[in-house]
C-alpha cells in the first residue's frame, strides 16, 4: 500500500527516516529509525534514534519518510555551468582539442544574458535532482551571464559558489581588446564578488576563476590571486589534468619548477584555493600542496572520459591532502556525485590491479565522506554543512533504497552495504527530496513512500 508523503518545504520540521551520515569525529552515524529536527533557522536542533527523542518532541509529530534514507546533501567541487548541454559528447579527445571543438562554442553563447537566464535554473534543478546541494562552479568569461547565474541560484535555493572565467592569454571574447583584457576581467570579477560574495546570508559565494595556466598570463594569475585574498573569496583553477596541458604550461612558463610552481609564484596556494584534477602531480607538488593546505577536486569520470589519466588518490590522501569530489561536467558525462564515487572506486581498483598500488582503496563509507564532509572541508565549510549534526545547517537529501535493490524486497542491513548499492547501483530517480537550510529545492521527484 502506498501513501503520498507530505514533504516539508520549509523549516521548522521533524522528519523520521533511516539516517546515514559521516561525523566530524571521523565516525559514521547509521540509525535505522531516526529523527532529524530542523529549527526555525534551518539548523539541525537534534538528531538521533526515534526511541530517544527528547521531550517535548514526539515521534508522532514527525513527518514519516520511512523507508527513505536521509543523508547529507552532496557537494560538487568542480563543474562548468555553461557546459551542461554537451555532457556526454567528445569522449577520448585530448583536452585542448576538446576545449576548442566542443566547449568554447558553448561558452561563447553565454555572451547573451538570456542564455544564462534560461539554462542556469535548469542546471540547478538538475543538481538537486542528483542530490547535489552545494556546487563550486565556473561560468563563462562574460560578467552579465555570471550575474544572471547568481540570480538564478539565489532564487532556486541551492548553495552555490560561482565565478566568472578569466582568460587573458587566449580568450573566446572577441569584443575585448588585448590591451584592456586584464584590467576589465579583474574589474568585472571584483564587481561580481562585491555583489554576490556572502549573499543570501552566506548561501552564495564568489570564486575568482582564472581558467588555467595555459590561458592566463603570470600577471592574470598573480592579480586574480590577490583579488581573491583581498575579497575573502575562493580561488579556483585547473592543474595537471593532461600530459599535453602540462607540456604546454612548461613551455609557457619556463622559469617555473613545475606546474604547481606557476600558481605558487602567483600567490595562489592556500586553504581557500581549490585546484581541479591534479592527476599527474610530482612528489614535490604533492608535498607543497600539503604544506600550503591547498585543496584538490578529484574528477574521476572526466579523467577517464578524456583519457587524461588516473589519479593516485591513495598516495595523495596518505600525504595529507584535503580532497573532495567533482563531476566536471561536461568533461564528466553526468552530474551525479554517486556516479563520481563509482568511477573513482573503479579507478582505484584498476590502479591496484595494473598500477601496482598497494595502499588500501576507499570503502563505500569513505566515498560518502569524500562526497559530503570532505567536500565541505575543502571549502572551509565543514562547521556548517557536510554532515547531519547538531548546530549545522540542514542541507539534506532523501534517497529511495527500493530503487537500488537488485530484486524487490531486498534490504541492506549495514550502512556499508547500503552505501555500496547507492554507489554501484545508483538510480537516476533515487533522490526524492533535497533541502538547503531546511528549504526544499525544486528538482527531485515527488516522494511516494511504500
Amino acid at each position: 500500500m502506498s501513501t503520498l508523503a507530505s514533504i516539508p518545504d520549509s523549516p521548522p520540521f521533524v522528519v523520521r527516516a533511516r539516517l546515514l551520515t559521516p561525523l566530524s569525529d571521523g565516525g559514521t552515524m547509521h540509525e535505522p529509525d531516526a529523527l532529524v529536527v530542523v529549527d526555525d533557522d534551518g539548523r539541525i536542533a537534534w538528531v538521533g534514534p526515534a526511541a530517544d527523542q527528547p521531550e517535548p518532541l514526539a515521534a508522532a509529530s514527525a513527518i514519516d519518510l520511512r523507508p527513505l534514507v536521509v543523508m547529507p546533501g552532496l557537494i560538487d567541487l568542480h563543474v562548468h555551468l555553461p557546459q551542461l548541454p554537451n555532457a556526454g559528447v567528445g569522449a577520448g579527445l585530448e583536452l585542448l582539442t576538446w576545449l576548442e571543438r566542443h566547449i568554447f562554442p558553448l561558452e561563447r553563447a553565454w555572451v547573451d544574458r538570456t542564455v544564462a537566464e534560461r539554462l542556469a535554473p535548469a542546471a540547478f534543478r538538475a543538481f538537486a535532482h542528483a542530490g547535489t546541494t552545494t556546487i563550486l562552479a565556473y561560468g563563462a568569461v562574460f560578467a552579465p551571464s555570471m550575474d544572471a547565474a547568481f540570480e538564478a541560484a539565489e532564487a532556486h535555493g541551492i548553495r552555490a559558489i560561482l565565478g566568472k572565467v578569466m582568460m587573458d592569454r587566449a580568450t573566446y571574447d572577441e569584443s575585448i581588446a588585448p590591451s584592456t583584457i586584464l584590467e576589465r576581467s579583474l574589474r568585472e570579477s571584483a564587481d561580481l564578488a562585491a555583489r554576490w560574495h556572502g549573499a543570501a546570508d552566506g548561501r552564495l559565494g564568489y570564486a575568482v576563476t582564472p581558467r588555467f595556466a595555459v590561458s592566463c598570463t603570470a600577471d592574470m594569475l598573480r592579480e586574480s590571486a590577490a583579488l581573491a585574498a583581498s575579497t575573502g573569496s575562493w580561488w579556483q583553477t585547473h592543474i595537471s589534468e593532461d600530459h599535453g596541458e602540462i607540456a604546454e604550461v612548461a613551455r609557457l612558463f619556463p622559469e617555473a619548477i613545475d606546474y604547481l610552481d606557476v600558481y605558487d609564484r602567483a600567490g595562489g596556494l592556500g586553504a581557500r584555493t581549490v585546484l581541479a584534477h591534479g592527476v599527474h602531480l610530482t612528489d614535490r607538488e604533492v608535498a607543497r600542496l600539503a604544506e600550503t593546505g591547498t585543496r584538490l577536486a578529484h574528477c574521476p569520470s572526466s579523467n577517464l572520459f578524456l583519457a587524461s589519466g588516473l589519479m593516485p588518490l591513495a598516495r595523495y590522501l596518505e600525504a595529507g591532502l584535503v580532497i573532495g569530489l567533482g563531476s566536471d561536467v561536461a568533461a564528466g558525462p553526468e552530474l551525479s556525485m554517486f556516479s563520481a564515487m563509482r568511477v573513482g572506486a573503479y579507478v582505484q581498483n584498476a590502479l591496484r590491479v595494473v598500477g601496482g598500488e598497494e595502499r588500501a582503496s576507499l570503502g563505500p563509507l569513505d566515498w560518502l565522506r569524500m562526497g559530503t564532509l570532505e567536500g565541505a572541508r575543502a571549502l572551509g565549510l565543514d562547521d556548517v554543512i557536510g554532515s547531519i549534526e547538531v548546530g549545522k545547517e540542514a542541507d539534506l537529501i532523501a534517497v529511495d533504497p527500493s530503487l537500488i535493490a537488485p530484486v524487490p524486497g531486498v534490504t541492506d542491513d549495514t550502512p556499508a552495504d547500503l552505501m555500496s548499492r547507492l554507489i554501484f547501483r545508483a538510480h537516476p530517480d533515487m533522490v526524492r527530496a533535497a533541502w538547503v537550510r531546511g528549504r526544499l529545492l525544486e528538482g527531485p521527484t515527488t516522494i511516494a513512500v511504500v
